[in-house]
């Protein structure tokens, strides 16, 4: 999955082909395990909104790559190029991980690679993704949707998403959490685009949430409860509920959850505590209410999960 070819052609969005570039194109400096190999595929001098940009190779490169991002396509009334639509169905034959970022979603529609499948696109085009493709299960909610070989992002900043989410599937939270402090964004958004469609999320330190974020995220090892959470924060609970629908997507009990849980897997990959220790590292008391926790919401054990990305980015233990 490492080696990735970026799909581009006349008609493309610059901002999430260069999103995708900045993300899989460098390591960050902590990072020793090897990184990603990124190439450009598409006809020979491609504009891309006002730049005129030389691919690396053909569009027939695709079928050797292991993961094939196809960025924003600018036009979604106009029908993507057939020798692309065909390149990316040829490179998902080929057992390519293939990626779609923002309005590249009409891209893999049209190579029939979301036929009954769920996927999502910018919030402004997603009914007129499910209108000219019915059997695609169009999610205008989320974020991005993750299909296992087939990967779909809402718009913009959604792709950033995306594009971390590959990270932490390929490397872990940790090496992902480090990109993201390079590029100077979240590792994780909570929620999903909906909350962006008529009431933005406002800027850090920008909203009434913004001090007791941070504040809970220092105490993920205590039970902290919703009442904990509106008197630090001045407000009554029902207050609280709102202004965190709002900013994140998702209610004050789930959003700790998900800290909670995040904060597991870093842990899980990047010590050897046990998971007793870290239950109450992350405020969930015992192992049991972790595992039960952990494997609802990642898919798998705590255990399960350490074996995995442990081997990916970790040596073995001392002896």
């Amino acid at each position: 999955m490492r080696s990735i070819a970026v799909a581009v052609t006349d008609g493309m969005l610059h901002f999430e082909l260069s999103l995708a570039c900045e993300v899989f194109g460098s390591a960050p400096a902590s990072v020793t395990a090897p990184w990603y190999d990124v190439t450009v595929c598409g006809p020979v001098a491609v504009r891309v909104g006002r730049f005129l940009l030389e691919p690396d190779a053909g569009l027939d490169r695709l079928r050797d790559a292991g993961t094939v991002i196809v960025p924003g396509w600018a036009d979604v009334d106009v029908e993507p190029p057939a020798d692309l639509v065909d390149a990316v169905r040829a490179a998902h034959e080929a057992g390519a991980r293939v990626v779609s970022l923002c309005t590249g979603a009409f891209v893999l529609a049209a190579a029939g690679l979301l036929d009954g499948r769920r996927a999502t696109t910018h919030w402004a085009h997603t009914e007129a993704l499910a209108a000219r493709h019915p059997r695609v299960e169009v999610d205008p909610g989320v974020l991005y949707v993750d299909g296992g070989s087939v990967l779909t992002s809402a718009g913009k900043a959604a792709a950033l998403d995306l594009c971390l989410h590959l990270v932490r599937l390929d490397h872990g939270a940790a090496v992902a959490n480090a990109v993201a402090r390079r590029l100077v964004v979240p590792p994780h958004r909570d929620g999903g685009q909906a909350q962006f469609v008529t009431a933005p999320v406002p800027a850090p330190g920008d909203h009434p949430l913004a001090d007791l974020l941070s504040w809970a995220i220092e105490r993920l090892d205590r039970p902290l409860t919703v009442e904990d959470l509106a008197r630090r924060a001045r407000m009554s609970t029902r207050t609280l509920g709102r202004h965190f629908r709002a900013v994140t997507g998702a209610s004050p009990l789930q959003w700790l959850l998900t800290q909670r849980i995040r904060h597991a897997q870093e842990l899980l990959e990047t010590t050897y505590e046990s998971v007793e220790s870290i239950a109450a590292a992350t405020g969930m008391g015992t192992a049991t209410t972790l595992r039960r926790h952990f494997n609802r919401t990642v898919g798998v054990p705590p255990d399960a999960y350490r074996r995995a990305f442990r081997a990916r980015t970790r040596p073995a233990p001392p002896r």
